[in-house]
């Protein structure tokens, strides 16, 4: 092995080490965590949804639907978002990751909860 090779071999492993953090970022995520999925909530008791988010790269904010319709935008990446009342039965919350365009990316999550 020369020292051309050798050298190169490093300055290759030096540049992947350094710059690995900033390449290898965590996958983009978005998580409820309150209510869980199928829970029973009481119709008198105040309603909200707690969640995180990690956007990605491609994502800025969250849009929150409740039985599919767009309920709020939210910038907070983290925390809680009141829920209007809603009508005894089933119904769908979900939180979608979406661009500065506001158009999905394909990140959400989505839970079932049924008010009594």
């Amino acid at each position: 092995m020369n020292i051309q090779s050798l050298f190169s071999g490093i300055i290759l492993v030096l540049s992947f080490t350094l710059l690995s953090p900033f390449v290898a970022a965590g996958d983009p995520y978005a998580k409820i965590t309150y209510p869980k999925d199928r829970e029973k909530l009481s119709a008198t008791s105040r309603k909200q949804i707690d969640y995180e988010v990690d956007p990605g790269p491609r994502g800025d904010h969250i849009h929150l639907y409740v039985d599919n319709k767009e309920a709020a935008i939210v910038r907070k990446l983290a925390g809680s978002h009141p829920l209007e009342s809603m009508a005894p039965g089933p119904h769908s919350l979900c939180i979608k990751v979406v661009n500065k365009a506001h158009v999905p990316i394909g990140v959400e999550q989505c839970v079932n909860v049924n008010v009594e």
